[in-house]
């Protein structure tokens, strides 16, 4: 959640100041070095961070890349950088010499609004023409958020970045054919179709017809399975705020809050305003239990307080939103399970 709001101000940053940045020595000191500072390193160590760090080529000497990352005496990371409103799309080449005499398994391409990871998946020591983790700091989806975490130095682990690499990089190269058959279906991707529901001959003029139906039939699956998604969702919440509507007012009237349910929520706010608001957390009472909700959403449940029997509970709220019970003795008992509110809340922000 820190990394998160850090990113979205240094975001914030770049969109008020890059009209005022006219060079690439600028873009490092604006941009980059504050992204550096956000994943844990020192900028002003030398043994961290190291501007113009040398990278010899051969014969060819006084080649530098503009900042090595160190941990361990070793570099980690290599960083070339680029003027905010430079295309990165030219300058691969440059930083494939220098991911070679570096001996580094990481290097990225950046111009402080774009950001392109490498790494040596296809054949050791020599990097591969196309990044694993490319995003813009002004379009983070939580999904990139958490892959860039991996490289803050308190996370820091190269066989988990490098085993995950793998996963992330043809995943996007998968996803970028999908959109691309989404718009215009290829004639291989169209006449696997064709072939398992034609049984005539597929001329030309079959296959162009055939090109048109594969285009709509796809489109309308996706439509069709995101709106299945959405009914399932507004369908479950109507039938809740149906069940509510029908309790009689008498029984409403029944339920009363206590000061041992408040203090119970008292300690859930307390757990969980290290990663979300206070404002976020909100609490309902029904005559079954005591409920801690994120946002004021039934559909978001935190955890739930069963304080009206002999014996009390908390209701621990898995990612599948089942119910887990586990017996209290005295309320302090429910610090025990920071680890699982937490988990429940990292559960509704991804």
């Amino acid at each position: 959640m820190e990394l998160q709001n850090q990113l979205k101000a240094l975001a914030e940053k770049i969109g008020k100041l890059k009209t005022q940045i006219n060079t690439e020595e600028s873009t490092k000191h604006a941009f980059v070095l504050p992204f550096i500072n956000l994943l844990g390193y020192d900028t002003f160590n030398p043994l961290e961070v190291v501007p113009e760090f040398t990278a010899d080529l051969g014969l060819k000497k006084g080649e530098k890349v503009d900042y090595a990352i160190f941990q361990n005496g070793q570099p980690i990371l290599i960083i070339e950088c680029k003027n905010w409103d430079e295309s990165l799309n030219a300058h691969n080449s440059q930083l494939f010499r220098y991911f070679h005499t570096t001996k580094t398994r990481f290097a990225l391409l950046t111009n402080g609004i774009e950001y392109r990871f490498f790494t040596d998946l296809e054949q050791a020591n020599k990097m591969d023409e196309k990044p694993f983790l490319e995003f813009r700091i002004d379009q983070l989806k939580e999904s990139t958020i958490q892959e860039i975490a991996k490289f803050h130095k308190s996370n820091f682990d190269i066989d988990i970045i490098v085993d995950n690499a793998s996963s992330l990089k043809y995943t996007k190269e998968i996803k970028k054919l999908i959109h691309e058959e989404l718009q215009e279906p290829s004639f291989r991707f169209v006449k696997l179709f064709a072939q398992k529901v034609y049984s005539g001959r597929l001329t030309e003029k079959v296959m162009a017809e055939f090109k048109d139906l594969v285009h709509k039939a796809l489109n309308q699956t996706i439509s069709e399975r995101v709106n299945d998604r959405l009914n399932a969702a507004l369908n479950k919440e109507a039938e809740k705020q149906q069940e509510e509507a029908l309790e009689l007012p008498e029984e409403r009237n029944k339920i009363q809050t206590t000061e041992e349910e408040l203090e119970g929520y008292r300690i859930v706010v307390a757990i969980l305003r290290r990663i979300v608001p206070v404002q976020r957390i909100t609490h309902r009472d029904t005559q079954s239990y005591f409920g801690i909700l994120l946002d004021d959403n039934n559909r978001k449940p935190l955890c739930r307080l069963r304080f009206n029997g002999i014996t009390k509970y908390i209701g621990l709220i898995d990612a599948k939103k089942n119910e887990t019970r586990k017996a209290l003795k005295t309320l302090e008992e429910i610090y025990q399970y920071e680890d699982e509110l937490l988990a429940t809340v990292g559960n509704y922000e991804e």
